[in-house]
């Protein structure tokens, strides 16, 4: 399982795509198809990119735990699977295009951080990104509490 470490600056080109940095590429075999979906984050106003079999592995495991004869369930799952893309790099300059749509619903115009979170990527509008930053001594008493 691939594993993203490391925060990168790109600039978003006029035809909405952007370079995929070498560190990231650099975990996977040069042979290996690179197939990545990309949805919007739950939680935060960024988007969440995986590898497709990280986003298989995720979506069973949602899917397992409902039960699509109750309405409730078929709706959240329709949510869930609402704008996603499926986006694979250039073989030549490794670039990938992002729906113009998903960029927009973040905020992101030209400076978008990738920054790596393990098993994910996360797609952030730079100004949105550094905002979100918290404090050390909020980070040390969040770290206490989750952690004991």
């Amino acid at each position: 399982m691939a594993k993203f470490i490391g925060e990168y600056c790109v600039k978003k080109d006029d035809k909405g795509r952007i370079i995929f940095p070498a560190p990231f590429k650099a975990v996977f075999a040069p042979e290996e198809r690179l197939v990545l979906v990309i949805k919007k984050d739950l939680f935060e106003n960024c988007l969440n990119m995986y590898t497709y079999q990280e986003w298989e592995r995720e979506s069973e495991q949602v899917k397992a735990r409902l039960n699509f004869f109750n309405k409730d369930h078929a709706l959240f799952w329709r949510e869930y699977m609402r704008d996603r893309a499926v986006v694979e790099p250039d073989g030549k300059l490794g670039r990938i295009s992002i729906p113009k749509k998903l960029l927009e619903t973040i905020g992101a115009d030209k400076e978008i951080i990738l920054a790596g979170n393990d098993h994910k990527i996360e797609i952030w509008a730079k100004e949105c990104y550094e905002a979100r930053q918290i404090s050390q001594e909020d980070f040390v008493a969040l770290a206490q509490k989750i952690l004991g």
